[in-house]
């Protein structure tokens, strides 16, 4: 059992008997995700699996967030952000803006990446090394205005 999946076991007893019902949910669908990429997924789960699966939950609670705030129901818009808040949890500490500039220049300096057509060289040698420390989609970003001007 990995470090993560062992700590997210031990977080659901513990948000069981102190009664968090709203953590305890999260958790449970945490558990579940981890339980059918081992299961069903034949995949061994790593810290690094369980990562990418943290981050997607993550994407789709935001995606849903978005929704309901754009729908109008704040209501479960902040059920689906305080899911976030308890998943991001188990994420490796966030990258700072300052720590994330270097990382895209060096890739831009070590693929030799000088215009747009370049991108998904520099993205394919950033991902493995910000893997649950940054958003992609920001980092997309950051690369696309870095590679126009």
């Amino acid at each position: 059992m990995t470090d993560l999946k062992t700590r997210v076991a031990e977080d659901v007893k513990t948000a069981m008997k102190a009664g968090d019902k709203a953590r305890l949910s999260t958790l449970r669908l945490l558990s579940a995700e981890l339980k059918q990429r081992e299961v069903v997924d034949a995949v061994e789960l790593t810290d690094a699996v369980v990562v990418a699966a943290i981050e997607k939950m993550i994407k789709q609670r935001r995606d849903a967030e978005g929704q309901y705030r754009g729908g109008n129901r704040p209501d479960l818009a902040d059920k689906e952000a305080q899911e976030i808040v308890v998943l991001s949890a188990y994420l490796p500490q966030q990258l700072s803006d300052a720590e994330l500039a270097a990382l895209i220049d060096q890739a831009m300096a070590e693929t030799g990446a000088t215009g747009g057509k370049d991108m998904g060289k520099v993205i394919g040698w950033l991902k493995p090394k910000l893997a649950g420390r940054a958003d992609m989609g920001k980092v997309s970003g950051l690369i696309k205005a870095r590679l126009s001007s």
